[in-house]
């Protein structure tokens, strides 16, 4: 399973990638925003310093919600560096700017995925990944998981190329539910890959060999 990061922050790209865990990065006009906002650059200087610090895919969303607009878009989305991967709603526009993209040799995300529907036409389309948003689901009643077991199952069945980028996860869990579904790629917040690091019986055995060694040596050994 690959893991990607969920940001457009520099700095939490760069604490997640100096751990030697990260093998790509999402982000969306929301979160490419709030580093702009904060950095006061532009957004495309954003992306080709994400690109700089992560060797691996980097998801830039389009802006347009035509076909033309988002091929544009991608297009232009292309050209900032060989990592990036042009993130596209799931909508009819959407398949037919990724058809074209995808014939181009621009890889698409297809995101904002709530149906194996969905998942199924993207991938018809060629996208290259999808991205069933299964925190969403949750909130609104439905199994996230769900969906995300059925789109691997069908993609392993018709051998299906298309990646299946499990995002929008809200917690430790859903990282590991998304392995035990044979998910390709998991996106993480950068909170939740910190709070996947830690489990309280590792910091108590920690204190607890800390103290016994000061205890054998108190000067230190």
């Amino acid at each position: 399973m690959k893991f990607f990061i969920d940001t457009a922050n520099i700095e939490e790209i760069k604490e997640a990638e100096s751990l030697g865990v990260l093998d790509g990065v999402t982000t969306n006009p929301t979160l490419l925003a709030r580093e702009v906002e904060r950095t006061r650059r532009d957004p495309n200087v954003v992306l080709r310093e994400i690109c700089e610090i992560v060797n691996g895919p980097v998801s830039a969303e389009v802006t347009h919600l035509d076909k033309d607009g988002m091929v544009k878009d991608g297009r232009e989305l292309a050209t900032i560096h060989k990592n990036i991967v042009v993130k596209i709603p799931i909508t009819e526009d959407g398949l037919k700017a990724t058809k074209v993209l995808e014939s181009e040799n621009v890889k698409v995300n297809t995101t904002l995925v709530f149906s194996t529907n969905q998942a199924l036409l993207a991938a018809k389309a060629g996208t290259s990944y999808v991205s069933p948003f299964i925190g969403r689901l949750d909130d609104v009643g439905h199994v996230g998981m769900d969906l995300v077991q059925e789109i691997t199952q069908v993609f392993i069945e018709y051998a299906f190329k298309t990646e299946v980028i499990v995002a929008s996860v809200r917690h430790p869990l859903h990282v590991v539910d998304a392995a035990l579904t044979g998910a390709h790629i998991v996106t993480i917040p950068f909170q939740v890959i910190k709070r996947m690091v830690h489990h309280p019986l590792t910091d108590v055995g920690i204190e607890r060999f800390a103290n016994d060694w000061k205890k054998a040596f108190p000067s230190g050994g």
